[in-house]
């Protein structure tokens, strides 16, 4: 306890001579001693005013002034925790809800398990287990702050806030994504399948970005498209490509209109041959 807060327990001034210290503290003991005061908060409030009258008593540090009070922040431990995200509030930056528990020291045994019980009128002085702790000289505190995840956050990334009277250092992860993978300089990667019919006519089709669907014409010569500007977003806001990679498909079966339609295009004979029914003949000529 500091020694100015051990002077106000008593109801005293900074200074007060021994004589009225000591006066002050059988006054209040004669008021709130648990055997004679059985008021709830009698045994918390007797053991704050021995914990004063102690700190009194003990006087000022080695020094000859007055020991210093403990700095909070020094005492409390950062608070680590993991923040999970999905891509897109990594992408575009999001504000989180934490919660948690920390340890904070007893204020009322000021950490050390156990209270000074003097005896009446100071004989016969003893120490007891903290009440309030049960002796263990720390208490579990809940907490739930909001921090702000800025823009562009990666998996691994370390952040920083303050919160609880403590800062908070939290280490980001990413969720897996149904739809995209991401690349270290942050190209995002897309496999989609595609009506093949549609990728042989170069159709229009929606692809996904992180910005929503967005519409890509389809051609017959391209398994790959790269979408400028469409990733991820670095710590200056400026975002890769998205790269979609299509898989044609083709029914199974067909029906009996889509064969006749297919037997046209293939006695049409348009599709570029020519090179290899060359080679072809070629070949077989030398084997006759």
């Amino acid at each position: 306890m500091v020694i100015e807060h051990a002077y106000a327990e008593l109801g005293l001034a900074p200074g007060a001579s021994e004589a009225q210290v000591k006066a002050a503290w059988r006054r209040l003991v004669a008021q709130w001693h648990p055997d004679r005061n059985a008021a709830p908060g009698a045994l918390a409030r007797m053991q704050r005013i021995n914990t004063a009258y102690e700190t009194i008593r003990l006087g000022p540090d080695d020094a000859g002034s007055p020991a210093p009070a403990p700095d909070p922040a020094a005492a409390v431990r950062p608070l680590r925790r993991r923040v999970r995200l999905s891509l897109e509030e990594a992408a575009a930056g999001c504000v989180k809800p934490v919660r948690g528990q920390r340890s904070e020291a007893c204020t009322s045994c000021d950490g050390a398990g156990e209270l000074r019980r003097p005896g009446w009128y100071g004989w016969m002085a003893s120490t007891a287990p903290c009440s309030a702790c049960a002796g263990r000289g720390r208490l579990a505190r809940g907490y739930r702050h909001t921090v702000r995840i800025p823009p562009g956050a990666r998996a691994g990334d370390r952040l920083q806030a303050h919160a609880a009277g403590a800062t908070l250092e939290l280490q980001v992860e990413i969720a897996p994504h149904p739809l995209f993978t991401l690349d270290a300089d942050g190209t995002l990667r897309c496999e989609m399948p595609v009506d093949g019919f549609a990728w042989m006519a170069e159709r229009w089709v929606e692809v996904p970005t992180l910005a929503g669907l967005q519409q890509m014409r389809l051609r017959r010569a391209h398994r790959s498209y790269r979408l400028r500007g469409q990733g991820f977003p670095d710590r200056g806001g400026v975002r890769g490509d998205c790269v979609v990679t299509i898989e044609p498909r083709f029914p199974d079966s067909l029906s009996a209109e889509q064969e006749a339609l297919l037997e046209r295009l293939s006695a049409a004979g348009t599709a570029p041959l020519a090179d290899w029914q060359r080679r072809l003949r070629a070949w077989e000529r030398r084997r006759t």
